[in-house]
Order: C-alpha cells, then sequence, then structure tokens
C-alpha cells in the first residue's frame, strides 16, 4: 500500500441473516483493496441470535475485518455525510424493509439514517438486495428506488424461483465491482442476472 490514504466506505447489513456468509466475504474483499470500512448495523442485525449465527459473533466479525466498531445508532451514523467521513454507502444485504423504508424517505433506523446522512452530500448508495418478496410486497420499493438518482444497485435475480418464485438475491461478488462503477456515477450492467 502506498502513503496515499485509504479511502472509505460505509457498509450496513441488514437483517437477512441468510446472506450474511456471503457478504462478509465482500468486505474482505474491500479491505483488500484498500478501502477503509466503517460497518453500519440495523437493530435486527446489531441485536438478534439467529440459526446463522449470534449477533455478538457478527460485530467481532466486522470489527476484526474492518478495525471499527459496528455504528449501530442514529447519532453514530448522521455525521457520515456532513462531515464527509465517507464516500459511499453500501447496503448488503437490504432487506425488503430496508428499501421500503428508503423508497418512503423514512429515516428511522441507522441504515436509513446513513443513507439520507449520505446523499445528502450527493454521494452515492449502492443497494444489494436480499429479500423474500422481491417480486411481490418489495416490488413496489425496489421500482421507486430504481428510479432515483444516487441510488445503484448490485445486479440481482431470483435466487430459488421454484421454491421462492418471489425471492430476490444479489450477487455480492459484483459489490466492489458496483461500487467503483456506482462512484463514477454508472449503474454497473447488467442489473437483471
Amino acid at each position: 500500500m502506498t502513503t496515499q490514504s485509504k479511502r472509505t466506505i460505509a457498509f450496513a447489513l441488514c437483517g437477512s441473516f441468510c446472506s450474511f456468509a456471503a457478504v462478509l466475504p465482500q468486505l474482505r474483499v474491500l479491505t483488500a483493496r484498500g478501502w477503509d470500512v466503517l460497518p453500519v448495523l440495523s437493530a435486527s442485525a446489531a441485536g438478534l441470535d439467529t440459526r446463522f449465527g449470534t449477533a455478538s459473533a457478527l460485530r467481532q466479525t466486522l470489527y476484526e475485518v474492518t478495525g471499527h466498531r459496528p455504528l449501530t445508532t442514529l447519532q453514530a451514523v448522521e455525521p457520515l455525510g456532513p462531515q464527509r467521513l465517507a464516500e459511499a454507502l453500501i447496503i448488503a444485504p437490504a432487506t425488503g424493509t430496508t428499501m421500503a423504508l428508503l423508497a418512503a424517505g423514512i429515516s428511522s433506523t441507522p441504515v436509513t439514517l446513513a443513507a439520507k446522512s449520505l446523499l445528502r452530500g450527493g454521494r452515492p448508495v449502492i443497494i444489494a438486495p436480499s429479500t423474500n418478496d422481491g417480486l411481490s410486497g418489495s416490488a413496489p420499493a425496489l421500482g421507486q428506488l430504481l428510479q432515483r438518482r444516487s441510488y445503484y444497485f448490485v445486479p440481482f435475480g431470483q435466487d430459488d424461483s421454484y421454491k421462492k418464485p418471489c425471492s430476490l438475491k444479489s450477487d455480492f461478488t459484483l459489490l466492489p465491482d458496483t461500487l467503483e462503477a456506482a462512484l463514477r456515477g454508472v449503474q454497473i450492467q447488467p442489473l437483471l442476472l
């Protein structure tokens, strides 16, 4: 690594717990590429133990990978944009609930306030959908966000079309490339897998 200072992004995880195993390796890829990553957790991700792991283990893993304790409060994430603490926000996995809140302009959670904070400064928000109702209940919110400026999407598709025909999941391995494209103001293509 050169003496040039690291570039910083915020990286938010929401409660699509089954996707954590696919998302966490991408944090390692980003840090290996020289990014300083500020982890952000939704209330569910920060506090719920599930069959996919414990909340404390997730927080510890994030600290070990990024060197930063996860931001879990409104007060902690609000300065991200105004103080130019991050160049972009990645939301991966992005649940249907989080996308609905973003589409409605509701910034009542650490993740949605982090997005509002970055958008205020014209910085990109990268969304990696992972939701069982992406082609049903969450479809309107997804459609609204696809039309908005400064939102970029990690390419996604149906993850199990026969057993879960409405479920959508991003290809998280495309996350680093989506970030780089978003920072240039470009949506990586193809969007649908």
